[in-house]
């Protein structure tokens, strides 16, 4: 079945995605060390994207697999970043 214009769908495979997992994996590839921060220590270095990284808003394709018999096939997003290839450089 193809969703009506104007549907909104979540085409994402993984749910609760920890942004420390995300930091981890981008660090290892990157070569730099991965540090907890406190909120105020986060708000001090990072200013706006730190209301941003801190705000737990979790997407679910859940209702649109149900719906239109959709499923993920691709890497989930810390396998694709362990891949490495968003690091190389040309």
């Amino acid at each position: 079945m193809e969703p009506p214009a104007g549907t909104r769908l979540h085409a994402v495979g993984d749910e609760g995605v920890r942004f420390r997992e995300i930091t981890e994996v981008i660090g290892r590839h990157l070569n730099v060390p991965v540090a907890s921060l406190s909120p105020e220590e986060a708000q001090a270095h990072f200013w706006l994207f730190a209301g941003f990284a801190s705000m737990d808003v979790r997407a679910s394709s859940t209702l649109t697999q149900e719906k239109f018999g959709w499923h993920p096939e691709q890497p989930g997003l810390i396998a694709d970043l362990d891949q490495g290839h968003y690091f190389r450089t040309p």
